[in-house]
């Protein structure tokens, strides 16, 4: 088991999805994001594996969940700056977190 003070280490923000663009390069089917968490972070890159569900048209202005504080890191040509988090389907495939209430930009989970 992890504290509550490890958990707190992990930073969560609401972000929206300022543009999209389908990533043919990448190894797995993915789609290049870019998420403005607002003031303070900023716009953001990040890949997903995520097209069984979604198209990069459909998810302009989406609002996700991501976590900001892991370093960046490099897959394929795109450098991630941060992680959009999602959970698998009954059939394994990406389904993206999202809040179910309009909240602001930049918003911390806790």
């Amino acid at each position: 088991m992890i504290s509550y003070d490890d958990f707190q280490k992990v930073d969560i923000r609401v972000g929206v999805i300022t543009r999209a663009e389908p990533y043919p390069e990448a190894r797995k089917p993915a789609i290049k994001l870019w998420v403005d968490f607002g003031d303070g972070i900023g716009e953001k890159r990040s890949s997903a594996q995520i097209t069984r569900h979604y198209t990069p048209e459909g998810l302009v202005g989406r609002k996700v969940m991501a976590v900001v504080n892991f370093p960046p890191r490099q897959i394929g040509k795109v450098r991630s700056e941060v992680l959009v988090l999602g959970v698998p389907d009954t059939e394994g495939e990406v389904v993206l977190l999202t809040p179910d209430k309009d909240v602001p930009l930049g918003g911390r989970m806790f």
